[in-house]
């Protein structure tokens, strides 16, 4: 403001400033006007230097989101860097189709920026809670938008009552996993504008990491002899399989509350046999009371193979990587198929 006024006292030729103008006698007025006026535009050059100016919008680190599952919460950590404070709603440990969100929980979600869900099919609750939710904030983001879902329908031929027949494990098909970031990459952009570079720059570099990995799928279980594996948890590998051509079996049904007969069981140790497989697959966070019993049967061994729904609190602890899961899936994948290491 007082280079303005400044500057508009020039213009209107306001001599008070300048007193030895009005002085017609003075011998020395030519030099010390123009040293005056070179003073006067320094002045100016000065006093517009050290005004206030208003930062551009960055929000940075006053970003807060809060993903319900481990993959998006891996996703979004990845991509917001270190613009954003990113927590996981569901307490490691906690398998995702019993939990509660409990009080402090939904106030949680509410005082976020952004909330990251992915289906109602995973997490009936958040349907709930999202529907709570008053336009403005947070901004949900079901970060399965766009993707098309496969049913799930055990392929021995038994169906458990009241099962669902929608597969939410969309992130285990590695390609989806990247629309899933991109889906959060554009609500970040939404409600960041200004960092939509470090956004841009950060996504492309993590679904390159996804897409290494998709390929290394592709390429090292391509040659396996056998083309089927089997899993004493829930059906939980649908997107897997499909992704690489393999076929699965599981024990368990999409549904927590789904439970194997005696005729299942049966059949899955026939199926063992029948293709000559050397291990039977078990899922984390689960009982590996089915698969145990199965590899009994037939004398397979156990290998353990992830769903990537959420981690341990010891796993968590040491920031464990969906990155670094996705890997140990492949090696005992090539395992149980009995893989040959290429040449």
């Amino acid at each position: 403001m007082q280079s303005e006024s400044l500057l508009l006292q020039l213009k209107e030729g306001t001599t008070s400033m300048i007193p030895f103008m009005s002085n017609k006698n003075c011998s020395q007025c030519p030099s010390l006007f123009v040293a005056t006026i070179f003073l006067l535009l320094l002045s100016l050059f000065l006093l517009a230097s050290c005004e206030t100016k208003s930062p551009p919008t960055t929000r940075g680190k006053d970003i807060k989101i809060v993903a319900t599952l481990y993959p998006t919460y891996e996703f979004a950590r990845n991509i917001a860097g270190n613009l954003a404070r990113v927590e996981l709603l569901l307490p490691p440990g906690v398998d995702p189709h019993s939990f509660e969100p409990k009080p402090q929980d939904i106030v949680k979600i509410h005082s976020s920026d952004l909330f990251i869900f992915t289906t109602k099919a995973m997490e009936p609750w958040a349907d709930n809670l999202v529907k709570a939710i008053q336009s403005g904030k947070p901004i949900v983001v079901d970060a399965s938008e766009g993707l098309r879902f496969i049913t799930s329908e055990p392929e021995h031929g038994h169906r458990h009552d009241k099962e669902e027949t929608i597969d939410p494990h969309v992130w285990l098909d590695l390609e989806n996993a990247q629309k899933m970031a991109e889906n959060i990459y554009k609500a970040l952009v939404r409600i960041d504008p200004q960092n939509q570079a470090n956004y841009q720059k950060n996504l492309k570099n993590y679904t390159s990491q996804l897409a290494e990995i998709d390929r290394s799928y592709k390429e090292q279980l391509s040659n396996c002899p056998k083309r089927v594996f089997i899993s004493g948890g829930h059906r939980t590998f649908g997107y897997l399989a499909q992704r690489y051509n393999l076929r699965y079996l599981s024990a368990y049904g999409i549904s927590p509350d789904s439970e194997p007969s005696a005729r299942v069981l049966a059949a899955l140790t026939r199926q063992v046999k029948r293709e000559g497989l050397r291990h039977i697959f078990f899922e984390e966070l689960i009982s590996p009371r089915v698969a145990e019993t199965i590899a009994r049967d037939t004398g397979a061994e156990l290998l353990q193979l992830r769903g990537a729904h959420n981690i341990s609190r010891e796993e968590f602890s040491k920031a464990i990587t969906f990155v670094s899961i996705m890997k140990d899936n492949l090696q005992n994948l090539k395992k149980g198929l009995q893989c040959q290491e290429r040449q």
